[in-house]
């Protein structure tokens, strides 16, 4: 489990660099500029944080991931049901579906998710 901690604006700067990557950095503050309405150092500013974090790397002028968006966002997913719902999944489930209900397709899903572990695979 990584024990990365973003605010709001870093998570979207660092969605934008996932969609990207590999990105120049000169091309990553076009897109900062763009989408998030950023100014140059505002850019570099955030990625130097978010390197000495350990999420991306920016090597030669070419950022990229240390750690990808599928593993970020499931480490998160491990902390928030670890802290909120004491390790439990069925509990963290049974809070979700109370208050939104899941469509066929969705029960349909997660069926074959729990079928494709009982099998081991």
């Amino acid at each position: 489990m990584f024990d990365i901690e973003l605010g709001a604006v870093q998570e979207r700067f660092a969605d934008i660099v996932w969609r990207n990557e590999p990105v120049g950095s000169g091309e990553l503050v076009k897109i900062c500029e763009k989408e998030l309405n950023w100014k140059k150092p505002t850019t570099y500013t955030v990625l130097r944080k978010l390197c000495e974090k350990g999420l991306f790397q920016n090597v030669n002028g070419m950022v990229s991931s240390l750690v990808s968006r599928e593993a970020f966002y499931s480490s998160k997913s491990e902390q928030i049901i670890a802290e909120s719902y004491e390790g439990s999944l069925p509990a963290f489930i049974a809070a979700f579906t109370s208050r939104k209900k899941l469509t066929a397709d969705e029960v349909s899903e997660i069926q074959r998710m729990i079928d494709s572990i009982k099998q081991g695979g």
